[in-house]
């Protein structure tokens, strides 16, 4: 599991690559918090992403609260269709822009 985190005109891409569970906490909130500049909008990458558990549906909870809870504008991307799937049962279609 490995994380990136890239800026760019006040947009936090984090990359997220192997499993995305539990041992991924620290490392992912690392990744957002410790941002110079302002970031207005998160893409969160799952291109590379072969699972995610129940902790890293909480992870992205609170990454949504960091980023203005309600009006955070964060986009997920690029999940597979096991991944994608897990999301869609936890609504987190509601919640975030998934493409």
């Amino acid at each position: 599991m490995a994380i990136t985190a890239q800026a760019s005109n006040a947009t936090l891409t984090l990359n997220i690559s192997g499993s995305f569970d539990f041992k991924a906490q620290q490392e992912f909130r690392n990744a957002y918090k410790n941002v110079d500049g302002e970031i207005k909008s998160y893409i969160v990458n799952l291109s590379a992403t072969e699972y995610l558990d129940s902790s890293a549906l909480g992870m992205m909870l609170m990454l949504r609260e960091h980023a203005g809870g309600d009006s955070a504008d964060i986009e997920i991307r690029g999940s597979n269709d096991e991944v994608g799937r897990i999301l869609k049962i936890a609504r987190f279609d509601k919640m975030f822009r998934i493409a």
